[in-house]
């Protein structure tokens, strides 16, 4: 027995020692394959096209971290990439003579309205340097259309389509679904367009919410019917009307309408792209991936200066505690204001937001380091698709904010969300919750019984309380009386459009302009740029959320498209109390 014991305790040291070879012998591996793809600048040849395909994800600022969304099914890595990455390149490729064009090759952009609006117009400042842009596909969605309309010409598969019928919202109720169970949604709110919480009390839209949607969907609508027009030459009137009448519907319609150009298949294409670039037929092309570009040496680098721009990314819901790539923390993101604030050789401020909101605390606590910065630095707001009620909260007090004209923003209202689960527990799965307290109002936030009517009316004196700071901030911040800000407030959501001519930006653009402008303010004629916060290394990340990001991609590869639907419920659940949210999340197709 004595014997057996010692074989199997052998056995279990061996295992564990193995296991911690292996372990480590993979983080070496994949430290030297990181390593290694760092190492490699990418060399561009000569008489070279620019191929742009915007089927990864495109977000604000990609994580330095090469096997994000990497994956294991295949061995390929999917990671997103940065729109900070894709504006650098194409200015770049603008005043690289290698580069000759750009063909783009889109059925899908996996992006934000906003973000889009500033990868065209990066396009359109690329066209300027008179290279060509051509775009291809074999099917385009209204977005990928909307992009690839800047193009010289639009090539289209003889059997293809291009989808032209107008923007719509559509939102999810789960009014019936929580009687069903039981559970009880105990709402307190500020604004009569504050529609937050009405999935949770309604089964369909409220008149307000209606109001507000059809206008910003009508002015995201316009200001992309607008565009194709000026570049396509085709009158906004005939735009709408090809819509409603369903008159695009294949090929030969869309080049019968002029939205397209051509009726190509792919062979045909190439040869087109060899006989403008003088190539043989016999040839291939010299061709590099935008994703790839990015490694590419700067054409027109900048001389070395001590002063600097930061850019400050807070991207994702506002929560309190630390935060991460996809989430704005309170403390990390006050952390990193009050690093650039202090630092001397930080003459300015970016501060890139694309955000729906959150905790209406932590927003408080992040309004707090910003507005301290405006006042001893130009701190310049660049909003992205989203940057609306927590996330309008901490733009307010910068110096200026910059915004597309189809950013999501506003939404100057808060609300209080607290489930009852009384009933559910009871009917549903026979649990009682009794409770022992010694104070009357001991259980107050409990999640086991309704809240009492002095409750609410204190609940509701708090959130009442809570608006007027916000709308305090924003009056401060802009320069507009409270009682203006109040009648656009009100929990009301604005596109960018909108947005300006209520004061609630100061300027249309993007990322690119957002840093024009920062340098402007600071007097700045040469400065090098910083991105904050600054991200961790690929090992450090490995290390600290191997676990978590296992158990994420297991649920993102289950789930699929329904991911952000769990995502959302998840984090509505879990995010109970005072928030300053958008009513719901916004994709534009």
């Amino acid at each position: 027995m004595k014997q057996f014991f010692k074989y199997v305790l052998a056995t279990i040291v061996g295992i564990i020692l193995s296991s911690l070879v292996m372990f480590f012998l993979f983080i070496g591996i994949m430290s030297a394959i990181v390593a290694a793809t760092d190492s490699n600048e990418v060399k561009v040849k000569e008489n070279s096209i620019l191929y742009v395909d915007l089927k990864q994800q495109v977000v604000d600022r990609a994580a330095d971290n090469p096997f994000q969304n990497f994956d294991f099914s295949t061995l390929e890595p999917n990671s997103p990439m940065g729109l900070n990455q894709i504006l650098k390149a194409l200015n770049n490729a603008k005043n690289d003579p290698k580069i000759k064009g750009i063909l783009l090759e889109i059925d899908a952009v996996n992006a934000g309205a906003a973000t889009t609006e500033e990868i065209r117009n990066a396009l359109l400042d690329f066209k300027s340097s008179g290279k060509f842009i051509y775009a291809y596909s074999n099917t385009y969605s209204q977005k990928s259309f909307y992009l690839a309309s800047v193009a010289d010409s639009i090539f289209l598969n003889p059997e293809g389509m291009v989808e032209w019928l107008g923007l719509r919202s559509e939102i999810m109720f789960f009014k019936k679904t929580l009687e069903k169970l039981g559970v009880e949604p105990q709402i307190l709110r500020h604004g009569k367009f504050k529609s937050a919480v009405e999935p949770f009390m309604l089964d369909k839209m409220s008149p307000e919410n209606r109001e507000q949607t059809l206008t910003y969907i009508s002015s995201i609508w316009n200001q992309w019917v607008n565009a194709i027009s000026e570049t396509r030459g085709i009158s906004p009137d005939e735009l709408n009307r090809l819509a409603d009448d369903l008159e695009i519907f294949n090929g030969k319609s869309a080049k019968k309408y002029h939205l397209v150009d051509s009726l190509i298949y792919k062979d045909e294409l190439l040869s087109f792209l060899k006989n403008k670039l003088g190539v043989e037929e016999k040839d291939d092309i010299n061709s590099i991936a935008l994703n790839k570009y990015f490694k590419a040496p700067e054409v027109n680098k900048r001389k070395f200066t001590r002063d600097k721009i930061a850019v400050i990314y807070a991207t994702g819901e506002i929560g309190m505690g630390n935060g991460g790539p996809d989430n704005i923390g309170s403390e990390s993101l006050s952390r990193t204001i009050r690093k650039a604030r202090r630092d001397s050789a930080i003459k300015a401020i970016v501060f890139r937001i694309n955000s729906p909101g959150g905790s209406a605390l932590a927003s408080e606590v992040i309004w707090r380091e910003v507005d301290l910065a405006a006042k001893t630095k130009p701190v310049i707001v660049s909003m992205g698709d989203v940057a609306a009620s927590g996330g309008y909260y901490i733009a307010a007090p910068a110096t200026a904010i910059v915004a597309n004209p189809t950013t999501i923003t506003g939404s100057i209202g808060v609300f209080g969300l607290f489930f009852n689960l009384q009933k559910a527990l009871d009917k549903k799965l026979g649990i009682n919750v009794d409770v022992v307290k010694t104070n009357e109002h001991a259980d107050f936030f409990t999640m086991f019984r309704p809240m009492t009517a002095e409750e609410r009316a204190v609940g509701q004196m708090f959130i009442e309380e809570t608006y007027q700071t916000f709308i305090g901030h924003v009056s401060s911040g802009r320069g507009i009386p409270v009682e203006q800000v109040d009648a656009i407030g009100q929990g009301r959501v604005w596109s960018g459009v909108n947005a300006k001519d209520i004061k609630l930006i100061d300027e249309f653009g993007g990322l690119t302009d957002a840093i024009k402008l920062a340098a402007e303010k600071a007097g700045l004629e040469n400065y090098r740029l910083v991105e904050m916060p600054k991200q961790k290394k690929f090992v450090e990340q490995l290390l600290e959320n191997m676990s978590a990001e296992a158990k994420l991609w297991i649920l993102k590869d289950e789930l699929g498209t329904s991911f952000k639907a769990y995502n959302r419920i998840k984090n509505m659940l879990t995010n109970q109390g005072v928030q300053a949210r958008i009513p719901y999340d916004i994709e534009i197709y």
